[in-house]
């Protein structure tokens, strides 16, 4: 049998383990902190929006208090408004929460960090569960080793 058709080359998904740092609960909570921080501006952006919209609306209302498809339309911003700065709210919640887990976390744990891709090669005869299940443990983002069969 010819080698190149016992070998195949297949892409696998490899995760990547920190080891919880001082250094590494820093960097985490900064990353965290910004995101929160990031979605509080977003909740300032879609209030002033919303503020603007609502108050435009109001200023047609009252040129045409009869007119239902300006009442229709100004229940439908409201409701709009209300469903964005809830999902915002919610996104901030968990990154409060994910902040709260990282500062209680114990120095020397290994958390998940992330995931990237690698090429691999099999042949036949090669145990594709084991060649599959690869990890990176890294400190401070130092390898500090490779889990798994290459």
């Amino acid at each position: 049998m010819d080698v190149a058709q016992s070998q195949l080359l297949l892409k696998r998904v490899v995760n990547i383990k920190a080891i919880v740092t001082p250094l590494w609960k820093e960097e985490a909570q900064k990353q965290l902190q910004t995101q929160i921080n990031q979605v509080d501006s977003r909740l300032q952006q879609l209030e002033m929006q919303g503020q603007r919209m609502m108050s435009e609306l109001q200023k047609q209302a009252e040129t045409q208090p009869d007119n239902a498809a300006l009442q229709q339309q100004f229940s439908e911003v409201q409701t709009r408004l209300n469903q964005d700065k809830s999902k915002l709210l919610q996104q901030k919640n968990q990154t409060l929460q994910q902040l709260q887990q990282v500062q209680t976390l114990e120095l020397e744990n290994e958390v998940e960090q992330g995931k990237v891709e690698s090429f691999f090669n099999v042949n036949v005869g090669d145990n594709l569960v084991q060649k599959l299940q690869v990890e990176i443990l890294i400190r401070d983002g130092i390898i500090q080793e490779i889990r798994g069969e290459l």
